[in-house]
């Protein structure tokens, strides 16, 4: 009998058999199940981690989570897309002395830009669009009444494309606009809260900054913009439709959109953190009121389709094998989607969804927002992995650089991963 089934046994065996047969009324075993469902897998990862590899991985990490003031830290690897560690470092909740493990969900930050990548890509592969398919104006997907008052010409030349590679014609050089929403809502004579709709009409009614598809300028906006998209040629939620079509049949139930105040998190999501001297600014949604900027600095829910989605590390590493382009486990989009989006572009046109892309079969994803700092890196060698922290410090996305480095320490050091696959426990 393999370790995790053992330990699996005796976990069911502690939790079911040696429990007091009275557990009060009847209504609260749904809660009990979950509390113990939880405290399984728990159990599991840390007794499976421990036998191996754990010493070099803890060493590592705990250094690394101190030198950067990084409350909590969560990792997942897979091996030849098996899982082969998972495990938490630090407070998901320092104030309530609550360790993280790899069930806890994060906000994914910009990471969330490959997960709407990828669902453009289901709608492709459906021959709901094409990547080539103009976004603007009469003949355009987002040809709403609403939406045809457009100003530049240029904005009809932008297609799926361009907002998929950052070329959609906007620039950060008078700000960001994804999070910018005075701005916006003073654009289109709307009140605070705004909403994709007033981003669009926003849109519609400015100038683009540079000629569409020529250049790449990392653009929020554009996937902001991709969330309608979706939900247009759908015919549903951004979300749902990401949620059926995408996450789904990789077998994740976790993955979600999240919220902006702490009032609002989930049950099993972290706790955010930023810099100690990080100063309030206003609500984003016109309240008046000064907040944070982890919890109501930026509209979460706004920002879905470019920064909104939370996640485990578990989770996200199962959305990585199912788009990884290795044989063996399936992926839920073709060999010629996943090299569309990752194919390094003649012209340095950025890759799509992926941050980054080389010759060499490397590919990263890199997420920042207040409180949050996230990398995902498929290597070439059969590895991928995935780092997260509830904190952000004044390393801003650079942090992603350190991510990076420390892991490959870490790599270096391992020289064998064991046999078993966490995936398969999970799945049973």
């Amino acid at each position: 009998m393999s370790a995790y089934k053992i330990i699996l046994f005796t976990c069911f065996f502690l939790l079911f058999v040696l429990l007091p047969s009275k557990q009060g009324a009847i209504n609260n075993r749904n809660t009990l199940l979950s509390t113990q469902i939880e405290s399984i897998n728990r159990l599991v990862f840390n007794k499976l981690i421990e036998e191996q590899n754990s010493a070099i991985v803890d060493t590592y990490m705990e250094k690394f989570r101190l030198q950067n003031g990084l409350k909590g830290v969560s990792i997942a690897i897979v091996k030849d897309e098996k899982l082969v560690f998972a495990k938490g470092y630090g407070f998901a909740n320092e104030e309530a002395k609550i360790q993280i493990t790899p069930n806890h969900l994060f906000r994914l930050a910009s990471v969330s830009k490959l997960i709407t990548a990828v669902a453009i890509m289901k709608l492709v592969e459906n021959s709901k669009i094409s990547l080539d398919s103009k976004v603007f104006g009469k003949y355009g997907i987002l040809n709403d009444d609403k939406f045809l008052h457009i100003k530049d010409k240029r904005l009809e030349n932008i297609t799926v494309r361009h907002l998929l590679n950052h070329s959609g014609g906007w620039t950060k050089n008078y700000g960001d606009l994804a999070f910018l929403p005075k701005v916006v809502a003073k654009g289109v004579g709307e009140s605070l809260p705004v909403n994709i709709d007033s981003y669009i009409k926003f849109v519609t009614t400015h100038k683009v900054h540079f000629e569409p598809g020529s250049y790449s300028a990392y653009s929020n906006l554009g996937y902001v913009i991709l969330g309608k998209v979706i939900s247009k040629v759908a015919g549903t939620g951004y979300e749902s439709f990401v949620k059926s079509e995408v996450l789904a049949p990789a077998g994740i139930i976790d993955m979600q959109l999240g919220n902006s105040f702490f009032e609002q998190a989930l049950p099993n999501e972290v706790r955010y953190y930023q810099p100690e001297d990080g100063q309030p600014i206003e609500s984003f949604d016109g309240s008046g009121r000064m907040v944070p900027k982890t919890y109501g600095g930026n509209d979460i829910h706004l920002l879905g389709s470019a920064g909104g989605w939370l996640a485990s590390v578990i989770d996200l590493m199962k959305l990585i094998v199912v788009i990884d382009n290795n044989s063996n486990v399936k992926d839920i989009l073709s060999s010629e989607s996943i090299n569309e989006m990752t194919q390094v572009d003649a012209k340095g046109l950025d890759p799509l969804g992926w941050r980054t892309t080389n010759e060499n079969g490397e590919w990263w994803r890199t997420g920042t927002l207040p409180g949050t700092s996230a990398l995902v890196k498929r290597q070439s060698d059969g590895i991928s992995w995935v780092i997260l922290s509830n904190t952000s410090n004044s390393r801003g996305p650079k942090l992603a650089i350190d991510m990076d480095r420390i892991m490959s320490h870490i790599l270096l050091k391992v020289d064998q991963w064991p046999n078993y696959d966490l995936f398969s426990f999970l799945h049973n």
